[in-house]
C-alpha cells in the first residue's frame, strides 16, 4: 500500500511520526464558546412547533427489491441520480415496508471489501461478510446483505407529528437522513436528510445575527484537532482511499500533497460510486489519487474551460453561514480546515500553500450538534463513528489484504455493471 499519512498510525510508524513532524506544526487556537445565545430557549420553542415532515423536500422514495443484486442497486444510484435507496422488504408489513438503505457508502464499502480480500476466506467471526461471500459464489448477491454494510447508513424512520427537535436527536447521533410516516402509519411521505436541516437553519431568519458568529467562537472539538482528520497523500492509490473510508468509518478523506503536506483535494465515497463502479478499467484502484482526483475534475469546466470543482476548506476564521452555505454548496458532508493567512473569511485552499495547512474538520452533524445543545439534546457525534470504527477494526482485523481475491461479485473489473 502507498504511505497513507494519518495520525492515528505515527505512534506504530516512525517514518510517519517523523514525516508528521517535519510538515505539521498545529497551534490550538483559544476558543471562545458562544453556543448558548441569549434568545436560543425562544428558537427553541419555536423548533418544538415546526413539524419535520414540512422539511421532505420530495416524496419520491426510490426503492430496490431486497433480492436485487447489489449491481441492480447500484445501477439503479447512478440512472436515478439519488443519494439513497430503500430496500423493500422480502416479506413487507404495512408498518414495515423496508428492511434498510442502500448508499454510495455501501457500495464503498462492499468494492473495498472485495478488492482486498480473497473470495474464499471464510469469517467466522462475521456471519454477515461470511453470507455475503457464500452469495457471491453463487454469481448473486441480493442487495438485502449490503445493506448499510458501511455502518453509516441505519434505516431511521419518525411519526408524522415528529419535529425539528426529533430530526436533531436523530442527526446529531451521525444518521444521515430519516423517513417520515404517513398520519396512518402505514406508509412514508419521504425523506429529510441532514443536509435538509442544515438548509432549513441556514435560512432561520431569527437566527441570522447568530449565523455570523466565526467557527473560532463555537463549540467545535474537532476544528483544531487534526488527529480528528482521515487523510492520505497523493501518491496514495484509489483502493487506500476505499479502505480508509470503510474502516475508519468516514465518508470521505483529506488528499495531501505528498512533501508539503498541504491540503490538495478531497475523495468521498460519492466519488468511488459515480467513478469506479460505471468504470471498465480493472487498474482504477490502483491508480494514484492525484490522477483520481484529475478524473473527478474533468467534466467540470469540459466546455468553457472553467474549473468550479468544490474547494473542501474552510479557515477558523470563517463564519458559521459560510460554512453551511459551503457545505451545501459542495454537497459535502464534511470540510476540512485550514491555516487562513490572508485574514479572508472565504479561504481557497490555493490562497494559502503553508507546508501542513491542514489543521481540523467541520461537519453536518458538528453544525446540527450546536443547535441540538441549544435544545438540551444529548450530543454525542462521535458516538455512531466510534462503533463503525470498532466493528471495522473487528471485520478488517481477519481479512487479508491480498488484493487477489476480487470476487465478490466483481468478476469482470472494480466496476458493478
Amino acid at each position: 500500500m502507498a504511505a497513507v499519512r494519518r495520525l492515528s498510525q505515527s505512534p506504530t510508524d516512525p517514518l510517519a511520526n517523523k514525516r508528521m513532524s517535519q510538515s505539521f506544526t498545529i497551534e490550538v487556537a483559544p476558543v471562545v464558546v458562544a453556543d448558548d445565545p441569549d434568545n436560543a430557549q425562544s428558537w427553541v420553542e419555536e423548533w418544538r412547533h415546526t413539524l419535520a415532515r414540512d422539511l421532505i423536500q420530495s416524496p419520491r422514495i426510490v426503492e430496490v427489491q431486497a433480492n436485487d443484486t447489489v449491481e441492480e442497486a447500484s445501477e439503479l444510484l447512478l440512472s436515478q441520480n439519488v443519494q439513497c435507496l430503500a430496500v423493500r422488504a422480502a416479506e413487507p408489513t404495512p408498518d414495515a415496508p423496508y428492511m434498510g438503505l442502500f448508499d454510495y457508502a455501501d457500495v464503498n464499502a462492499f468494492l473495498t471489501l472485495a478488492a482486498t480480500r480473497p473470495a474464499l476466506l471464510r469469517d467466522e467471526d462475521n456471519p454477515r461478510i461470511d453470507a455475503i461471500f457464500t452469495a457471491a459464489r453463487s454469481g448473486r448477491v441480493p442487495v438485502s446483505l449490503v445493506s448499510n454494510l458501511s455502518e453509516k447508513n441505519p434505516l431511521e424512520s419518525l411519526p408524522h407529528s415528529a419535529t425539528i427537535l426529533s430530526l436533531l436527536e436523530v442527526f446529531s447521533r451521525g444518521a444521515h437522513r430519516v423517513l417520515i410516516r404517513s398520519p396512518d402509519s402505514t406508509s412514508f411521505l419521504g425523506f429529510v436528510s441532514d443536509t435538509r436541516l442544515l438548509t432549513w437553519f441556514g435560512e432561520y431568519a431569527p437566527a441570522a445575527i447568530y449565523l455570523e458568529t466565526p467557527l473560532s467562537h463555537l463549540h467545535l472539538p474537532s476544528l483544531h484537532l487534526f488527529s480528528m482528520v482521515v487523510t492520505a497523500t497523493s501518491s496514495s492509490t484509489v483502493l487506500d482511499a476505499m479502505r480508509l473510508m470503510s474502516e475508519q468509518g468516514v465518508s470521505s478523506v483529506a488528499v495531501l500533497e505528498d512533501e508539503s503536506g498541504v491540503l490538495l483535494s478531497a475523495v468521498s465515497v460519492t466519488d468511488i460510486g459515480r467513478v469506479v463502479v460505471p468504470s471498465q478499467d480493472n487498474q482504477i484502484l490502483s491508480r494514484p489519487l492525484q490522477q483520481f482526483v484529475a478524473l473527478i475534475k474533468a467534466p467540470h469546466g469540459s466546455t468553457d474551460g472553467v474549473d468550479p470543482y468544490p474547494v473542501y476548506a474552510v479557515s477558523p476564521q470563517s463564519l458559521l453561514s459560510y460554512t453551511i452555505q459551503k457545505l451545501l454548496a459542495t454537497n459535502a458532508h464534511r470540510l476540512f480546515i485550514t491555516r487562513d493567512t490572508s485574514g479572508s473569511t472565504s479561504p481557497l485552499i490555493t490562497s494559502s500553500r503553508l507546508a501542513g495547512n491542514l489543521t481540523g474538520i467541520v461537519s453536518v452533524v458538528d453544525i446540527l450538534s450546536i443547535f441540538a445543545r441549544m435544545a438540551h439534546i444529548d450530543v454525542d457525534p462521535a458516538r455512531m463513528q466510534r462503533h463503525r470504527r470498532t466493528s471495522s477494526s473487528a471485520s478488517s482485523g481477519s481479512r487479508s489484504s491480498s488484493r487477489s481475491g476480487t470476487g465478490v461479485g466483481l468478476n469482470r473489473t472494480p466496476s458493478l455493471r
